[in-house]
């Protein structure tokens, strides 16, 4: 049950597609005024999980509450209060920024000024330009202006800075906590580590239609990524048993060539991989090492990186 702190409560959420089940037993959580992360491979669950929360799709089993309702207690009450920014929103291309979001804003009983909802998303010089006139950056601004006009509590994020170049992405990320810095609540989905990273208190990942791993993005690091990652490459490499067996060594992961470690410490593991690479008479071709990230975790876990993912 959904206390008034929980934006979004959902408990053993099920969803079938004949035979497959999508979604496999889902339950997270959401605090109001934080941003949750929901992450996974193509094919993970994710976007049914989403279109499941929005009201777009009928679970087959559990319980989903936004806002303390579910769908089925007045949805039309429920869809004012909510917004959603897809990947990738098509609009009229002859209107202006200010009647596209004037029109949008019409289908709401409250909300914001259209002027403020442009404001939020820093569209004012493109007020009186035609939609088919923007780059794709304002295009997306545009259709965060769009979600927000209800003035939501609770937005939906789906890929929103998918495909914009790294100025754009960081211009919505300020967005983003601006809303959330107004109590608002946001559940994202994205490709991109490093977003997820900066804006999520609570990451859930999950795989093959169940959750996997959720926590804030440090605890999931601490307890995923292990205290120090080595990515090599060498001609041979050492055995993956032979690195499984370094000092330290949690995980091992081997994708196109490169041969990845997570290691309690670099003092003892580093010279004895050296020693692995020179008793295989390989020949070191690359080194690296990093502190782990989401993106560690999320290889990790699936198998994957969702960088892979996305290319």
């Amino acid at each position: 049950m959904a206390g008034p702190e929980l934006a979004i409560a959902v408990d053993g959420l099920v969803k079938r597609f004949e035979d497959v089940a999508a979604v496999d037993g889902v339950s997270f959580s959401v605090r109001a005024g934080t941003c949750l992360g929901l992450l996974g491979p193509n094919g993970a669950g994710k976007t049914t999980t989403v279109e499941i929360l929005e009201g777009l799709q009928q679970p087959t089993a559990g319980t989903v509450r936004v806002l303390g309702q579910t769908w089925d207690q007045q949805p039309e009450r429920l869809k004012a209060r909510i917004g959603i920014c897809l990947q990738e929103t098509r609009f009229y291309e002859k209107m202006t920024v200010r009647e596209t979001v004037t029109l949008f804003r019409s289908f709401y009983p409250a909300g914001l000024s259209e002027e403020e909802a442009i404001h939020l998303v820093a569209l004012e010089e493109k007020r009186d330009g035609r939609v088919g006139k923007l780059s794709g950056g304002q295009r997306q601004r545009l259709a965060l202006a769009v979600a927000l006009v209800g003035d939501p509590e609770v937005l939906f994020l789906d890929e929103p800075t998918t495909g914009l170049d790294p100025a754009s992405r960081r211009g919505l990320w300020d967005v983003i906590e601006a809303l959330k810095a107004r109590g608002r609540t946001v559940v994202l989905t994205t490709h991109y580590m490093e977003e997820a990273q900066r804006l999520c208190e609570e990451v859930v990942i999950v795989d093959h239609g169940k959750v996997v791993a959720q926590g804030t993005p440090q605890a999931l690091v601490a307890a995923h990524g292990g205290t120090q990652v080595i990515e090599f490459c060498s001609e041979p490499a050492p055995s993956l048993e032979a690195c499984r067996a370094l000092p330290g060594c949690s995980d091992v992961q081997a994708r196109n060539g490169t041969v990845r470690l997570a290691v309690r410490g670099l003092p003892e593991a580093l010279p004895a991989l050296l020693r692995a690479v020179e008793g295989a008479q390989g020949r070191l071709l690359q080194l690296s090492t990093h502190v782990p990230t989401l993106d560690d975790v999320f290889l990790n876990l699936t198998g994957r990186s969702l960088r892979d993912e996305d290319s």
